[in-house]
């Protein structure tokens, strides 16, 4: 004989009929709950928390630098911009990343080719700002069109090198290699180089990822190089970054190489302990402070420590992802997720190297911490794929009776 369940022991949400979290929900928000990586997501969100701060105590300095005598701006201008994109892109971030596999396949692939025509259209109607042409459409509302094909050109990569895995005789390689050269171009064309080294290295890895011969490898390896030598000789850009930061004269010094100086300057100011929040000094002498000198920012008021656990961060987002994809059986789902986590842990990188002075300046931002719309939104839309290709359903392979099923429709 069962027994009468009380009524004050049935959760109140069950009475009232309303959506449940739990095990047993079958809404599509209960679901993913279960599925979604939540320790990537919390990593996510600490960033995120971190860059607020971090945006409140660069403002005022940003908002002194841009002042006039005709237009003063508010010490926390940047702050309220940055907590309306953060407001934006968490949403964003989370509905990606309930999307079903298939589906944010197919919308990448779409997102890619949109973005990729507005990149050529980038030289020809961009809008120049501190010298680089690198944003599109109207001024009240430009983007970065480098930001958001990021994301969606590395799942379209992934998703074309993922047939060698079917048939190794498909010329994948050379049709990945081709578009990630036309965008290389179009690129330089702004000029961004940062963005280049970005494209490049996430190419490079997937193609390693996807199983090619050792001699592939090499043979891109050089191929690199002499891109690298092609860029000294023959695209200007290049020259002077790299000859200002390698071989310095009184000049650039107080030209090119003075932001990576001032930078490496305000990130060590602040010892082990930093300032504290609003006592930055440094940070006033800046250029750029709130986007891609902001880790400088954070080492002056919060310390060395503190840069230290935003690096540790980053890492563990990295090598969760890895972790997560040592028993993965689908290839395109394994080679996309790679992709994205490299394409995050590279920009990290980059800005970080530029910011403690062993990298020249790039233009490149610091993931979910620096200032700006386009690059929190993009991000967003990132690791909100990286999410939905991670996800998994705990309880699919409980049984013994049944196989590895995928989980792509």
């Amino acid at each position: 004989m069962s027994e009468t369940v009380p009524q004050e022991a049935v959760p109140e949400a069950r009475r009232r009929g309303q959506p449940q979290l739990g095990r047993a929900s079958k809404t599509r928000a209960g679901m993913w709950f279960w599925e979604v990586d939540r320790v990537l997501l919390t990593l996510a969100m600490l960033l995120i928390a971190i860059g607020l701060v971090a945006v409140a105590a660069a403002s005022p300095a940003t908002a002194r630098r841009y002042s006039d005598a005709t237009h003063i701006m508010p010490a926390m201008h940047y702050f309220w911009r940055q907590l309306v994109w953060v407001c934006v892109s968490v949403p964003v971030l989370i509905t990606v990343s309930m999307l079903p596999v298939t589906l944010a396949r197919r919308l990448a692939l779409i997102g890619a080719g949109v973005f990729l025509v507005c990149l050529a259209l980038v030289p020809i109607i961009g809008h120049e700002v501190n010298g680089a042409k690198r944003w599109i459409g109207p001024e009240f509302a430009a983007f970065q069109p480098s930001e958001f094909l990021k994301p969606l050109f590395i799942v379209s990569t992934a998703w074309m090198l993922s047939f060698r895995a079917k048939d190794p005789q498909l010329p994948v390689l050379f049709i990945t290699g081709g578009l990630t050269a036309l965008v290389g171009v179009l690129l330089m064309l702004q000029p961004d180089f940062g963005q280049t080294i970005v494209f490049g290295s996430v190419w490079l890895i997937l193609l390693m990822i996807s199983g090619i011969s050792p001699a592939a490898i090499a043979g891109l390896g050089g191929t690199a190089v002499a891109g690298v030598v092609a860029a000294y000789i023959f695209y200007g850009t290049a020259r002077t970054r790299i000859d200002n930061f390698l071989f310095p004269t009184k000049d650039a010094a107080l030209a090119e190489r003075y932001q990576v100086e001032m930078a490496h300057d305000t990130l060590t100011s602040g010892g082990l302990l930093g300032r504290g929040p609003g006592n930055g000094i440094m940070k006033f002498k800046l250029p750029e402070g709130h986007t891609d000198y902001i880790f400088s920012v954070i080492g002056e008021e919060f310390g060395l420590i503190a840069c230290a656990v935003i690096v540790t961060l980053y890492l563990a987002i990295v090598i969760r992802v890895l972790m997560k994809l040592l028993d993965e059986d689908d290839a395109f789902r394994l080679l996309a997720a790679a992709g994205l986590a490299a394409q995050f842990g590279v920009q990290s990188l980059i800005n970080m190297a530029v910011n403690t002075g062993i990298a020249p300046s790039k233009g490149m931002t610091l993931p979910f911490i620096s200032y700006g719309g386009s690059s929190m939104i993009a991000l967003a839309i990132g690791y909100g794929l990286l999410l939905a290709f991670t996800r998994r359903n705990p309880y699919l392979k409980r049984s013994p009776y049944t196989g590895r099923w995928s989980t792509n429709a």
